[in-house]
């Protein structure tokens, strides 16, 4: 390759680093570098179906926690590591039961976690979960802003607006679909879909606003959780499963933008569930 050639390459690399670094001095994320495409949608959709089946053979037949499927050396370490107040985090393999990540235009994060709550009662972790309009007191500061909009029976729709800082700070404006399930006096599950993300453009300014979904920067296209609760053991242990769907990484900016499109998913699940656990154990008047 010529020397003029590898030039022209510096130059645009320089621009881009150049740009990144001016939105980030002034507290913007990056120049918006691609679109949620119908083929990326596609792709995670179908993801989603395969984590959809899993979950519901695991639900009748077994093994209803992830801890209850390893066997007797696993369970004495993993109960060791929750009794001791840690989170146990896995990710799950993106080729097993027909789960195919390699998607165009985007990337898929499945991530598992698991704690225990010792001395809390099952009612008590539905409560807190099920109390939308606190959750921006449990899940500050991720969660900003949080409300019931419906709510009938076991079933909410909610909104939560989420913030989150690494390198570039990102504020979403997110509504949930969210169902509850109680399958047993100590068992219970809940499904949870975003059935809308919106990227803040100057959160908290005169001249604040949404961008329309998907014509954004790609920090979080879509998101789907399912929780699964079991009173046994002298507490709760408390399981969540999270799959997003986030923008792929530009090439050139790999080194801005992988941080936190990588790290964000498992970091964020870790919080959840020590806050669940911290909301949960807190005293209440």
């Amino acid at each position: 390759m010529s020397v003029r050639c590898w030039s022209a390459i510096s130059v645009r690399f320089l621009a881009l680093a150049f740009l990144a670094f001016g939105a980030l001095s002034e507290g913007r994320v990056p120049p918006r570098l691609s679109l949620l495409r119908e083929t990326t949608v596609q792709a995670f959709d179908r993801y989603v179906a395969a984590v959809e089946s899993d979950n519901a053979r695991s639900l009748s037949s077994g093994p209803f926690l992830w801890l209850d499927g390893l066997n007797n050396d696993g369970q004495r370490l993993m109960h060791a590591s929750l009794n001791s107040g840690q989170v146990q985090m896995r990710r799950l393999s993106m080729k097993a039961n027909g789960r195919n990540p390699d998607i165009p235009g985007g990337m898929i994060h499945d991530w598992e976690g698991i704690i225990f709550i010792p001395g809390a009662k099952l009612d008590a972790v539905l409560k807190v979960l099920e109390d939308y309009d606190q959750h921006a007191t449990y899940f500050s500061p991720d969660v900003e802003k949080s409300r019931i909009e419906v709510h009938s029976g076991d079933h909410y729709r909610v909104f939560l607006r989420f913030r989150r800082h690494k390198l570039v700070t990102v504020v979403l404006n997110t509504e949930h679909d969210v169902g509850y399930f109680r399958d047993s006096p100590t068992r219970a599950h809940s499904r949870s879909s975003a059935i809308r993300i919106a990227e803040v453009e100057n959160p908290g300014q005169a001249d604040e606003k949404e961008r329309s979904p998907g014509d954004d920067d790609g920090y979080l296209w879509k998101m789907e959780t399912w929780w699964r609760m079991e009173e046994k053991d002298g507490g709760v242990y408390v399981q969540n499963e999270a799959v997003t769907l986030t923008r792929d990484i530009p090439t050139g900016l790999g080194w801005l933008i992988e941080p936190f499109i990588t790290n964000i998913p498992k970091e964020t699940l870790d919080f959840t569930l020590q806050a669940t656990r911290k909301a949960v154990l807190q005293p209440r008047h």
